[in-house]
């Protein structure tokens, strides 16, 4: 199947590190950088890692319109083709966990074996009309600090900072957004990879975040149920695991890449 369409520019990305290779999908509103960036060293330690950013993500420039899902999972594609990875295991945070299923669908040849975190599945209306919400908060920065605190990260951990940390995380949760935040989320609002997923024979496995309010535990269990023998691992986070549970996330993707 061919890649990425000639009209679309390369797209920015994070290469680090040696062997084979590993690509990874990141969520809405964030950025390889965002998503991974704690994670990067030690992946790298065994693997080529190539991070691409979405448009309008990290070092990506905006393009305007509204991305479809099979653009972003050929633009990833193109990337990993630019970085001479003939196959790859690939990775896939929240609105990149859909990504990635659809790489695996449109590419089983080039996908040794997948991890999908805290993944959007499809069929929720609930995420449907909290990302449109999201979405249209995007000119009240307080409101959406809020509805971040109250949704993305999990309640243990909001409930156990301290009050200035809190007061702190409230207002640097009010920085502009990537300017591609809409359209991604507007796009994790209508995905729906979840007739795909019996198609999908590579190892797999999924990580699910128990408190995660955002792309709820359900979604999660969706993924594991629908791809035949995935493993199900869950963290006890948010939508987060990356701030909120580091040293476990390191753990299940150490002994992904090193499988």
């Amino acid at each position: 199947m061919p890649s990425t369409p000639t009209a679309f520019a390369p797209l920015a990305r994070i290469v680090q590190g040696s062997g084979p290779g590993l690509l990874l999908a990141h969520g809405a509103a964030g950025s390889a950088r965002d998503n991974w960036g704690p994670l990067l060293p030690d992946l790298a330690a065994h693997r080529t890692v190539v991070a691409p950013d979405y448009p309008g993500s990290g070092d990506s420039p905006y393009e305007p319109g509204e991305p479809t899902l099979d653009e972003l999972a050929e633009r990833l594609v193109a990337a990993a083709d630019e970085e001479g990875l003939s196959t790859f295991d690939l990775a896939g945070f929240s609105l990149g966990a859909a990504v990635a299923v659809r790489i695996a669908t449109r590419h089983p040849e080039r996908v040794r074996s997948l991890l999908l975190l805290a993944g959007v599945a499809g069929g929720s209306a609930r995420l449907s009309m909290l990302s449109e919400l999201m979405v249209a908060l995007e000119d009240r920065p307080a409101d959406l600090a809020r509805l971040m605190l109250t949704v993305v990260l999990g309640h243990s951990w909001v409930d156990a900072l301290p009050p200035e940390q809190l007061a702190e995380l409230e207002e640097a949760l009010k920085s502009p957004l990537p300017k591609g935040f809409p359209q991604q989320f507007r796009l994790a609002a209508r995905v729906d990879v979840r007739e795909e997923l019996a198609a999908i024979t590579v190892p797999t496995t999924v990580v699910g975040a128990a408190e995660d309010m955002l792309v709820q535990p359900s979604q999660h269990r969706l993924l594991a149920e629908g791809i035949p023998g995935a493993r199900f691992v869950e963290l006890p986070s948010g939508h987060l695991p990356m701030v909120e549970a580091l040293p476990q996330l390191r753990d299940v993707l150490l002994e992904f890449v090193k499988a």
